[in-house]
């Protein structure tokens, strides 16, 4: 995807979008027209991204997604540059641990749920106040079929992301009308965050998936981009789930 010069006169704040699925949204939506701002960890990969984006479409703000300064920072940012944030998507997230729930270091846990779910009410909070309170808008939360499927040895990330879900339908609920809240329930997508389920057996991972493959960046991208645009201006409180038709194999037989 490629911008065509049209401007869509919408602002976006992407989280953790230096690469991943967070850089394939930036990607779809800044080919559509919108204005983006992207937040990371790292300064250096979040030039780098910015570069390849588009530096006179997008700006990047570094931090640590669960810190409340720089959640400030990073939606006043956003407002002094372009003068409204439309959509906020919340993509940063982390898995630190794999193994079962019943050894998993609860200090663990904390931070999985801090980064994945408290950092994204946070962000939500602050858009909200900033600019969608009064003039409306879009907030797509990733979340994972970890979360709404049992997921043996990510369990925190699964519970993360299932919280994530209930955490869309009730700011669907307050934010209601004028702000549209939906959630992306991704499977495996080819990243480096997911790559140590599918590397070294990629073709063995994709052979479990009905459509015969892993996921991309751009497909998570093109669901986001639906999500807020004007084609989904009747979908609220819902959650997407993207993956390759991997729970048609739940059925039996």
């Amino acid at each position: 995807m490629t911008y065509d010069g049209t401007d869509s006169g919408r602002v976006a704040l992407i989280t953790g979008a230096s690469r991943g699925i967070g850089y394939g949204i930036a990607e779809a939506l800044v080919a559509r027209g919108d204005r983006v701002c992207i937040t990371g960890r790292n300064e250096d990969t979040l030039k780098e991204a910015v570069e390849r984006l588009g530096s006179d479409r997008v700006i990047a703000v570094a931090g640590k997604a669960h810190d409340e300064e720089h959640q400030r920072v990073a939606v006043d940012r956003v407002m002094e540059a372009f003068g409204r944030v439309d959509f906020l998507v919340n993509n940063a997230g982390t898995n630190p641990v794999f193994g079962p729930l019943a050894d998993l270091d609860l200090g663990v846990a904390r931070k999985v749920f801090e980064t994945n779910v408290i950092s994204a009410l946070g962000f939500a909070q602050r858009t909200w106040h900033a600019w969608q309170k009064d003039n409306g808008g879009a907030i797509v939360n990733i979340a994972s079929i970890a979360g709404v499927s049992a997921s043996p040895f990510i369990g925190a990330y699964g519970m993360s992301k299932a919280a994530m879900v209930n955490l869309t339908l009730q700011l669907a609920h307050e934010m209601a009308p004028g702000v549209r809240v939906n959630a992306i329930a991704p499977a495996v997508v080819k990243t480096k965050f997911a790559q140590a389920l599918y590397e070294g057996r990629e073709a063995e991972a994709a052979a479990a998936y009905p459509l015969g493959r892993l996921g991309l960046p751009s497909d998570i991208g093109g669901a986001a981009a639906f999500l807020t645009s004007d084609q989904s201006e009747w979908v609220t409180g819902q959650t997407l789930v993207v993956d390759g038709g991997i729970f048609l194999n739940a059925g039996v037989g």
